[in-house]
């Protein structure tokens, strides 16, 4: 689906840009900013990636909220500190859980034709990078190519499959530079 003319790369954050809470095999988000760990490595593959045009914005299904186990101003205020830490143009949220139906919690593409739209992105030229996998389906279901960063949690798989499979944010962000060195040669 083309809906502007930029590319994009899309994070999901707890377990991407930022490291999860792992309880019995399960990733959680940060329950406070001082709970905040930025993923090692982060800024650096965002600057490389913003280095070779891409506009990166972080995609987040934070259900606590809907559930009452979480403060939407907690989140706002770690989404914050996630977009003055690294080179983030936005970070856009649902607040919904399961229950809700709704169109934007992954992995239904809502979040992300949201930001396509806004910011006129081309989802066939753009990534979705995830450690879950509502992630890699909800790029699946934007037309994206997809990266899953395998964080060894106790969680299945049953989605489509993810265009490549990696260990790190590092990992994840050379492979797409890798990606477009192979489309600029085939030109």
């Amino acid at each position: 689906m083309t809906i502007g003319s930029r590319p994009a790369v899309f994070f999901d954050r707890d377990g991407v840009l930022n490291v999860a809470v792992v309880k019995a095999g399960k990733p959680y988000p940060p329950a406070s900013l001082e709970d905040l760990r930025i993923t090692p490595g982060a800024p650096a593959a965002l600057d490389a990636l913003v280095g070779a045009g891409f506009l990166l914005v972080g995609i987040t299904n934070q259900p606590d909220v809907a559930r009452g186990a979480q403060r939407r101003e907690v989140v706002e205020a770690i989404n914050r500190a996630l977009l003055s830490a690294l080179p983030l143009s936005d970070i856009l949220v649902c607040y919904h859980d399961d229950p809700d139906d709704c169109a934007c919690r992954k992995p239904r593409p809502g979040l992300l034709l949201e930001a396509a739209d806004r910011y006129a992105i081309d989802l066939s030229r753009s990534f979705m990078v995830g450690d879950r996998w509502r992630d890699v389906e909800a790029g699946h279901n934007a037309g994206c190519r997809t990266v899953f960063v395998d964080r060894g949690y106790a969680a299945e798989r049953p989605g489509p499959e993810p265009d490549r499979t990696v260990k790190s944010l590092d990992e994840a962000a050379a492979w797409i530079l890798g990606q477009v060195a192979a489309r600029r040669d085939a030109r």
